[in-house]
């Protein structure tokens, strides 16, 4: 079984403005509402690849109730804490000539929620998947990846970590089977700039060296680099595509690479393929990708090792 967890998911109300003019009435040329979050995102990508997970989570109020309408509807499964007080936040997207984010707080969460988690955690059973990812709010301990990994050490889990700066560093320790952080993320972590694939494989193979089993790092338009466990390291372009929504496509790698894992019996350059074509196909479209899009995408790069 594969779960994702969400600390702080979303509605993402996106909405375009053709020329959006401040401190003016503009009117909208388009709007939607999502189930937003990086787990959430995962889940609703894994689901069109034809696997099935479980997001796990913290939700409140009516936007918690519509997030969970909102999976239901897209046959997701969900068993989401529900909190007593707040709502989960709205994070509107807003697209005109620059893309625009305003994100919501959320609610805090108490520790009896943590708590029940970690119970759920706890359930997780050898040989299952477990993808944490993105930013935690601020109610939540801010070591709370090393609780969870240092939790479940002791179990045949493959966990996977997306995730930023210290939240990412302090749980290498813990040899998470897969990271994902991109070029501009790995580079802050150490103080530099990376702009090729090149620069990108030693600071990779540091992470690998500090306790990550696999160094999976997105490139947007540069295309992507793999250092995996089996002493390979795989690069490519870019597929070639317009970018229409940046948002998600992070996450479609992610479920990608995962599914590919799985499907090929451990095929990292199959894995890697696949997370690479389900990224971009997200980006390439308004929505996050279908497996006729990644489908379509999968014979038109070169995977190629170093």
């Amino acid at each position: 079984m594969i779960y994702t967890v969400t600390f702080n998911p979303s509605l993402d109300y996106a909405v375009g403005v053709d020329d959006l003019k401040l401190g003016e009435v503009n009117r909208m040329s388009f709007e939607q509402i999502l189930p937003g979050g990086k787990g959430i995102n995962v889940t609703v990508v894994l689901k069109n690849l034809g696997f099935e997970s479980t997001a796990l989570g913290f939700i409140a109020g009516f936007t918690g109730s519509e997030i969970r309408r909102l999976l239901d509807e897209n046959q997701c499964k969900s068993d989401f804490i529900v909190l007593p007080e707040g709502s989960s936040r709205i994070n509107v997207k807003l697209k005109s000539s620059e893309e625009t984010d305003i994100n919501g707080q959320g609610p805090d969460i108490g520790r009896d929620a943590i708590d029940a988690l970690f119970q759920q955690l706890d359930a997780i059973a050898d040989g299952d998947t477990l993808i944490i990812s993105g930013s935690i709010p601020d109610s939540l301990p801010d070591n709370m990846y090393e609780m969870i990994l240092e939790r479940l050490q002791n179990k045949n889990i493959r966990i996977v970590v997306d995730a930023t700066k210290d939240l990412l560093t302090n749980v290498l320790a813990y040899g998470p089977f897969l990271i994902k952080p991109n070029n501009h993320e790995l580079g802050e972590i150490f103080g530099v700039k990376l702009s090729t694939r090149e620069e990108v494989v030693p600071y990779a193979k540091i992470m690998q060296e500090r306790g990550a089993r696999n160094v999976l790092v997105s490139m947007a338009g540069a295309g992507a680099v793999l250092v995996a466990e089996n002493g390979t390291v795989y690069q490519c372009d870019a597929p070639k595509g317009k970018v229409i929504n940046s948002v998600g496509a992070g996450d479609s790698m992610v479920a990608g690479f995962v599914a590919g894992y799985l499907e090929s019996g451990g095929n990292y350059a199959d894995a890697f393929r696949q997370g690479v074509a389900t990224g971009s196909a997200s980006a390439f479209s308004a929505n996050l990708a279908t497996k006729e899009e990644v489908q379509r995408l999968m014979g038109t790069f070169e995977v190629t090792s170093i």
